[in-house]
């Protein structure tokens, strides 16, 4: 069969998962796939398997994935995925996501779909999507090589402190100043995350849109705005504590108030897998049970 490079990135997982894990290791031992693990990961699943490595080398960076390419799948949760792609950034490296937990939106790979996705990889019969990314700017460094984001960038308040004041600008033209304990720009992805649960709106994969949407605003006028992805989103921002704190989906750095960012479309897509019966609609249906409703 034909030989294929698999990149497997991941973390610890539970009992429950090792069946899952071991038909992966199995199904691409039977295409012969040369297999390369993340480092971390690897000795992990040396200490379980207690046996002779069942792959060909590791990786650690951006640097050893660009030498090796591949397509890669992510094995945990949505959070392992997000992880996954601060490695893969803008290299033309696929993302297929296993979930090995619970619920999952981009992990949406069941462990009884683990054969069929391999296939699908291999025959190269998968559903591959292009999911933009959001980037964020300023003077002051915030997460050094990979400052983008798949799901939001997210500026709050610390801890207990006051609210925030944000002056907020679409392409140069003033929008609002929010008085609220923060602010999500969120991708079409990010939608159904962070964003939802502080009231966004759900938007369509590829719909060419960005979610701007207030944390806890003091102001009942003040509501979640949907813009084109093509507009640079420009935010100045008062603390009473002198500092806050700004996210790119799970990581957070503390900045000085005062410091200005600039927030926009990503110059490039992470590509991710799909089975060829998984849809985003389905995936709120599962996942999140929408429109769920005893009449259908």
């Amino acid at each position: 069969m034909d030989q294929r490079v698999i990149l497997l990135f991941g973390r610890e997982f539970g009992e429950g998962f090792r069946i899952g894990f071991r038909s992966l290791l199995n199904r691409l031992k039977d295409y012969n796939a040369r297999v390369y693990v993340f480092g971390p990961f690897a000795k992990f699943i040396n200490c379980w398997l207690n046996d002779t490595s069942p792959y060909t080398g590791t990786f650690g960076d951006y640097d050893d994935l660009s030498k090796i390419g591949g397509t890669m799948f992510s094995i945990g949760g949505d959070g392992t995925f997000l992880e996954a792609i601060t490695l893969v950034r803008d290299l033309p490296i696929p993302v297929a996501g296993i979930n090995s937990g619970r619920l999952g939106f981009l992990a949406d790979i069941s462990q009884d779909e683990i054969v069929a996705a391999v296939d699908s990889v291999m025959h190269d019969i998968g559903k591959t999507e292009e999911l933009t990314l959001i980037q964020v700017k300023s003077e002051q460094p915030l997460f050094g090589e990979f400052n983008f984001a798949l799901n939001e960038i997210t500026v709050h308040k610390r801890d207990d402190s006051a609210m925030l004041r944000i002056h907020a600008y679409l392409d140069g033209e003033f929008l609002n100043t929010y008085w609220a304990d923060g602010l999500i720009a969120s991708t079409p992805t990010g939608s159904t995350a962070y964003s939802l649960s502080v009231g966004g709106p759900l938007v369509l994969p590829g719909s060419g849109n960005l979610v701007l949407s207030p944390i806890a605003p003091h102001n009942l006028t003040v509501r979640p705005l949907v813009y084109k992805d093509t507009m640079k989103l420009t935010l100045r921002i008062e603390s009473r504590s002198g500092n806050l704190l700004v996210s790119a989906d799970s990581r957070s750095v503390v900045i000085d108030h005062g410091l200005e960012l600039e927030i926009s479309k990503a110059p490039f897509t992470i590509q991710t897998i799909r089975l060829s019966d998984h849809n985003f609609y389905q995936t709120l249906r599962t996942k999140l049970m929408w429109g769920a409703d005893k009449r259908n």
